[in-house]
């Protein structure tokens, strides 16, 4: 089922499979969020839960069992129920069910809310704990943003600016997605800029960072300056990922991410998780604007 949204010009469409926002168009019916084609990438704005990134052999110790999840987990496939909406927004909810509860064995309310803003969107993850237990997690976006947004450019005429200057590296990943602990690449030298180029990509597969200190990342053409700025305040990690030759950019917020290859293998100790007590429920948002 699919829902729409407007606000002023803007106009959004959101997808109760995977709870997704997947069309994000302005005034002059530019669209902003990447359509998918399976030559590259089927995908456009998957929602990340209960993990964020791969496990070790796909799999996971939660109270001394073992569980096994995909990459990114299960809600990215699920349909969510809408529970409340008005004209420039809707919240959808997912809880568990005999298949989430066979790899992940908690009860869970997560409600996620897109919300058109004068000049783009924000999303909102509320996780609720409803169990006697505390209940560990990691929630995330990846929302795939079309670069270049216009004929004629080129991918590699844009490039990512950090609000702050950043010396900071990118963590790196095995072929299997885990993260090297010991293993960096040194990526922001100090202005805050990442030139866009394929062959990084094809390389690294996913630039990831860690407590930054900027709150946002613009992608933006390097000569007009135009694109959309991510504010990922409320994360401690921010992503980016896409196909060699492929037209788009994942920008990927994170509250979590993949397994270390040094870590203890129960959830609870994953960097970044959240642990959430009885009764808690934790929020977190990210908004994308144009530039």
């Amino acid at each position: 089922m699919n829902f729409e949204l407007s606000r002023g010009e803007l106009r959004a469409a959101v997808r109760s499979k995977g709870g997704e926002l997947v069309s994000l168009r302005d005034g002059a019916g530019r669209e902003y969020i990447w359509q998918g084609d399976p030559a590259f990438w089927s995908g456009q704005n998957p929602i990340l839960f209960p993990i964020v990134g791969s496990l070790k052999d796909g799999k996971i110790q939660i109270d001394g069992k073992t569980c096994e999840m995909g990459r990114h987990g299960f809600a990215r496939g699920m349909e969510f129920t809408p529970v409340e909406q008005e004209e420039d927004f809707i919240t959808l909810e997912l809880r568990e069910n005999e298949e989430t509860l066979a790899r992940y064995p908690y009860p869970f309310v997560l409600r996620v809310t897109h919300r058109l803003l004068e000049d783009g969107f924000s999303t909102t993850f509320a996780v609720t704990n409803p169990n006697a237990v505390p209940m560990p997690f990691c929630v995330g976006g990846h929302t795939a943003i079309r670069c270049p947004l216009k004929e004629g450019e080129r991918f590699e005429d844009y490039e990512l600016v950090f609000d702050l200057p950043e010396r900071a590296a990118s963590h790196l990943l095995t072929p299997e997605g885990i993260i090297r602990h010991a293993s960096t690449e040194p990526m922001l030298v100090g202005d805050g800029r990442i030139p866009l180029r394929y062959d990084l990509f094809a390389r690294l597969d996913t630039i990831i960072f860690s407590l930054l200190r900027s709150e946002n990342v613009s992608l933006v053409h390097k000569e007009t300056g135009c694109g959309v700025r991510l504010n990922f305040t409320q994360f401690p990690m921010v992503a980016f990922w896409t196909k060699p030759g492929a037209p788009f950019l994942c920008l990927e917020p994170w509250q979590g991410c993949a397994a270390w290859d040094d870590e203890s293998g129960r959830f609870e100790d994953k960097p970044f998780c959240v642990l959430l007590q009885p009764g808690e429920e934790k929020t977190l948002a990210y908004s994308i604007c144009f530039e």
